[in-house]
Order: structure tokens, then C-alpha cells, then sequence
């Protein structure tokens, strides 16, 4: 016997065949030859008007629907599956002994996966089952199977978890429904490809299997589990179904469990990868009794868990968690809102000469003037705007805005000023930064050398040969790089000198306690030696102190800016700055007449 045949001779032996015929003699026949050729699972109606209510509850793999029956007809049944969402792709052959075209059209019209006459051919019945079957099994594997791990997709999950809550709900007990979302699968994907993601995700997936089969053992957390209770539910998330729980202790057991097996490091491509996971646990029927609000809630426990400042964490599900997720959505919509009621704005923060004390451009800060909560900062909505999606939206509001400005200023004799604008993720990523701005620049009339594009050293690093390319575009273009909130990540010298990149700003992290600190005053003074043996400028942010301000001169920094010279401010009040503060080179600072903005 050949592979195929080995294969498909299994499938045979698993198959449910079900046949709706009101002749039993007819259905015992086709019965014996089936079972000649190893089909050994039968389920038979010979009462029409039973069908519907036997195919539902037993959900056979393939029917064999006679089309002319008493009281309920072929076509009715047939009908009423194709309108069951659950039943809709059942495959049906359907057996009649009328041959006119126009009753073989119906069938297939109304949804009849093969169509054979009667007398049926055994030999034909037999070849026709078996092709059936075949496709059903694998169209089963692209409806319900994860192709990257091979476990259940959340469709196949939410079926399954539908049918156990059933269960639950007529026997009593308790279930447990684990979410377990683990960060570094994207950033794998990112810096080592999708290959090497992809073995990542099987890696972890059979962790959790043999987890989940160690789980069966007496004393264990369940009696009984089955493959189709652990799956991939999300692009970085795992489910499982816990669906005989004898307490809720027993759930922090396998959470724990589930901790323990994934914070073992992973080997890829020669890499030790080290997965952050956090478990939410949800417990029915306390915490819901349908499958999608049970995964919901799961979903948030895992948030929660992975907010925690431990490593590895679980939480499980509680109502003050559904109103902190609901406030999370109504946010969203907020933002949204603000977005199309012109609500948001920018403010510029000068940046500021170190020797000269001259005004050398600004970075330009987003703000929300929320019409209930006054102004807010980014702090309080970008990480939400990112989550919802929006933050591509609000990018480009800010680029458009800023580009906008700048060439306003341009026009009005600020030559030299030179505008900073932080740019999100999503439009990095996506290569269409370079083509949109190249736009701005057309339709505003920004000269490309006024604007400055701040570029976060984790979104460098994470792709940087990628990143090489578009930063290689952007220089093409006129405008300036300037490598932000440098220091937190974790750049590659060899990477950071191939960077062609104008100015290197020192994160604030490192200016806090400059002055009392003296690793933070070394490892300022090696940044700004760095910057500069590159050729870059380098800017202090968040100077707040006369003493931050004399240590970052004395180190040899170019520009700083923070709360010492200005918070940022709206555009009128910067431009107002500026023009009180403009200054002839080698003019003291600070001025005899300086105050610092409100």
C-alpha cells in the first residue's frame, strides 16, 4: 500500500459516515460495502424529519443525503445545513434515483458536494467517499489548523471551547482558559527573519503540548486534555483549555508550569532566545460562558500579568480588569475623535546652542487639548493610540503640521531653524517615510535642510540593514538624522558608525543625575566623545539645572534643551522666543534679561 493510500486508509477508519435515507434496507447495503473497504463509524436515519437534530448532535465528517424522502425532502435538509454556520461546509453526497439535469442542478445549486444516481456503484461510492473525505481533511487543516505550529487556530479553539462550556453548563464544574502572550517573537522576526520566528513559535508550541499531555497525570491540574485544548490563538499568543478543573488552585499550577517551561531559553540559528511570558487566567462560569468572552477576558488577564514589573507573571481575570480595558477602548475612540475635531497640537521645545546660547531649532512635541481634561501630554494616550492602531494616523498629522510650520517660519526670515520630528514605528517600517516627507516638502515648500527626522535607537537596531537603506534615502532627500534616546537600547558600533546620521541625542535617563552620579557623568562624557569621533552633534534632553547645564558643557555637548531654557511651548510663544532671544555669536548665557517660559 502506498503512502497516500496508508494515509487516506486512516482517515477511513476515523470517518463518521452518516446517511438520511427512508429505505433501511438501502442504508444497510451501502453500510456492508463500506465497511468491506475499513469504514467501521455509522450513523443512520431513516426517519427524515430526525435528521437535522442527529447531524447536529453528532457532526459526522461526511453524509449521504438521499433527495426524495417522505415529509422532509433531500433538498429541505440540505438546505437547512447550508444555513447552519456549523454545518455550512459539511460535505453532502447526495444519492437519488432521479437523473433528470434539472434535480442534479438544484443539489449542487443548494450546496451538494458530489452527486451520484441509484442504483449507487458500490466501486463508484466507495472512490467518490474516499476523495471526499481527502478534501474535507485538508480543507479541515486550512479552516482550523495553524500552519506555522500545527496546533489549533483560534476558530478550531473557539468551537471546541463553545462545546466544553456546553458541557459545563449541563454537568456542573469548573473550566480554566489560560492566555499566554510572550513578547520577542516579533522582534525575532524582525532581526532574524521569519524563518528563524517561525521555529521559535514551534519551539514554544511544543512546550506547551507536552504540557499540556503532562497535565493528564493524576494530581495534575486536569483528568483529561486533548491536542485541540492547547492553541495558537494570536500572533504572539497560546491558549488553553483546562476543561475538568477541580479548583482554581489548579489553574495557578499550570500557569505556573506554563511560566517555568517558557522562560527556558529557546536556541535559534545559534541564538539563546529568552520569551517574557505572562498568563491570564479565566475561570468559567464565573468569568464568562461563551467561548469569545471567555478568551476576552483571559486576554486581559494577560495584559495585567505582563504589566507587572516581575518577569514572568500571571493574573487572573477580575471586573476591575474589564472596566481598566473598557476605559482602554473608549480612550481609542477618543482619540480618534480628537484626530477629526482638530483637538491635538503641537508645541516646540527650543534646543539651544551650548556655546552661543542662540536658539538652533526645536523639537516639535504633540499635545492633546482634551475639551474635559485640559492639556495632556503624550504620555497619556500614545501607548493607547499605538494599541488601536492610530498611530500611524497621528504621525502623519504631526509630519504635516510640523512641515507646515517650519516653512512658515522659513518664510518669515528664521532661516536656520531647524524643526525635529519624532517619527512613529509603523511609518519606519513600512519604507513609505522617505516618499511622504519628499511630498510634505514639495507641497509646503520646506527647504529639506530645515527639517530634522528623530529616529529611536531600538527602531534602528531591530532591523538595521533595512534601516541603513531608508536612513541612506532620507539623506538623499536634504533632510537631517538624528539618532534618539541613544544609550537605552542596544546598538552595534559596527552598525552605529555606518549610521549617516547628523546628531546623537543623549537620553534624559542619563542627565537626571549627572550632577551627583559620577557613572552618569562618564557615560555622558563617552557619548558626546562617540558622537563627536563620528561626526555627529549631540544634544542633551531634559536639562533642568544650571549644574546639568555646566557638566554637559564642560563635556563638550553641542546643543541641549529642557525645562532650564523652556518646556515646550505653542507655536506663537516659540516664535515670540525667538525673536527676543536671538543673539550675535559669543553672546553670554544666560542673558541678564532671560526668563525662562511658564
Amino acid at each position: 500500500m502506498s503512502l497516500m493510500r496508508a494515509k487516506i486508509s486512516g482517515l477511513w477508519q476515523e470517518a463518521v459516515v452518516m446517511m438520511v435515507d427512508d429505505e433501511a434496507l438501502l442504508t444497510d447495503v451501502i453500510q456492508t460495502h463500506l465497511e468491506d473497504h475499513g469504514y467501521q463509524r455509522f450513523i443512520t436515519c431513516n426517519e427524515p424529519t430526525e435528521a437535522m437534530a442527529l447531524i447536529r448532535a453528532h457532526r459526522p465528517d461526511v453524509l449521504l443525503l438521499d433527495l426524495m424522502m417522505p415529509k422532509v425532502s433531500g433538498f429541505e435538509i440540505l438546505s437547512a445545513m447550508r444555513a447552519d454556520p456549523s454545518l455550512m461546509y459539511l460535505p453532502v453526497i447526495v444519492l437519488t434515483a432521479a437523473s433528470d439535469a434539472d434535480t442534479k442542478l438544484l443539489a449542487l445549486e443548494i450546496g451538494a458536494t458530489e452527486f451520484l444516481a441509484k442504483p449507487v456503484d458500490a466501486s463508484e461510492l466507495v472512490l467518490r467517499l474516499r476523495n471526499t473525505l481527502a478534501f474535507k481533511q485538508y480543507q479541515d487543516r486550512l479552516a482550523y489548523v495553524d500552519p506555522v505550529t500545527s496546533l489549533a487556530n483560534r476558530q478550531s479553539f473557539t468551537l471546541r471551547l463553545n462545546q466544553a462550556l456546553q458541557r459545563l453548563r449541563e454537568n456542573q464544574g469548573m473550566l480554566g482558559l489560560l492566555h499566554v502572550s510572550c513578547d520577542h517573537f516579533r522582534q525575532t522576526r524582525e532581526t532574524l527573519g521569519s524563518r528563524a520566528a517561525d521555529e521559535l513559535l514551534r519551539l514554544a508550541a511544543l512546550r506547551l503540548q507536552h504540557l499540556a499531555a503532562s497535565a493528564t497525570e493524576p494530581g495534575q491540574a486536569s483528568a483529561h486534555m486533548e491536542p485541540g485544548d492547547v492553541a495558537r490563538v494570536g500572533e504572539q499568543d497560546f491558549a488553553i483549555a483546562v476543561p475538568a478543573l477541580h479548583d482554581a488552585d489548579a489553574a495557578s499550577l499550570l500557569a505556573k508550569q506554563v511560566l517555568r517551561a517558557l522562560s527556558q531559553p529557546f536556541e535559534i540559528e545559534g541564538h539563546a532566545i529568552f520569551l517574557s511570558p505572562g498568563v491570564g487566567v479565566a475561570l468559567a462560569p464565573n468569568d464568562g460562558d461563551q467561548a469569545e468572552t471567555l478568551l476576552m477576558n483571559a486576554d486581559i488577564a494577560s495584559a495585567k500579568a505582563r504589566e507587572s514589573q516581575h518577569k514572568t507573571h500571571f493574573e487572573y481575570f477580575s471586573a476591575e480588569l474589564t472596566e481598566r480595558s473598557l476605559q482602554r477602548l473608549r480612550l481609542g475612540r477618543e482619540i480618534r475623535m480628537a484626530l477629526e475635531r482638530e483637538e491635538m497640537r503641537l508645541h516646540y521645545q527650543p534646543k539651544v546652542c551650548m556655546r552661543t546660547g542662540r536658539i538652533t531649532g526645536a523639537e516639535a512635541l504633540i499635545r492633546w487639548q482634551h475639551p474635559e481634561h485640559g492639556l495632556l501630554l503624550p504620555s497619556h494616550f500614545i501607548g493607547i493610540a499605538e494599541e488601536v492602531g492610530l498611530i500611524g494616523d497621528i504621525s502623519e498629522w504631526v509630519m504635516h503640521v510640523a512641515c507646515t510650520q517650519a516653512a512658515k517660519w522659513h518664510g518669515q526670515g528664521f532661516e536656520d531653524l531647524k524643526i525635529s520630528i519624532n517619527v512613529a514605528k509603523p511609518h519606519f517600517d513600512e519604507g513609505q517615510l522617505c516618499p511622504r516627507l519628499e511630498q510634505l516638502l514639495q507641497e509646503t515648500g520646506l527647504p529639506p535642510q530645515c527639517l530634522m527626522v528623530e529616529l529611536t535607537e531600538s527602531m534602528l537596531v531591530q532591523d538595521a540593514a533595512r534601516a541603513l537603506e531608508q536612513m541612506a534615502d532620507l539623506r538623499a532627500l536634504g533632510v537631517g538624522l538624528s539618532i534618539d534616546d541613544f544609550g537605552t537600547g542596544y546598538s552595534s558600533l559596527s552598525y552605529l558608525k555606518r549610521f549617516p546620521a547628523n546628531e546623537l541625542k543623549i537620553d534624559r535617563s542619563f542627565i537626571m543625575d549627572v550632577a551627583t552620579h559620577d557613572k552618569d557623568r562618564a557615560i555622558v562624557q563617552t557619548v558626546v566623545t562617540l558622537g563627536h569621533s563620528l561626526g555627529m552633534d549631540v544634544v542633551a534632553e531634559g536639562i533642568e539645572t544650571v549644574e546639568q547645564h555646566r557638566i554637559l558643557q564642560h563635556s563638550g555637548c553641542d546643543v541641549y534643551q529642557g525645562f532650564l531654557f523652556s518646556k515646550a511651548i505653542g507655536p506663537e510663544a516659540f516664535e515670540a522666543l525667538v525673536k527676543r532671544h536671538r543673539k550675535p555669536p559669543g553672546a553670554a548665557w544666560p542673558p541678564s534679561d532671560f526668563t525662562p517660559p511658564a
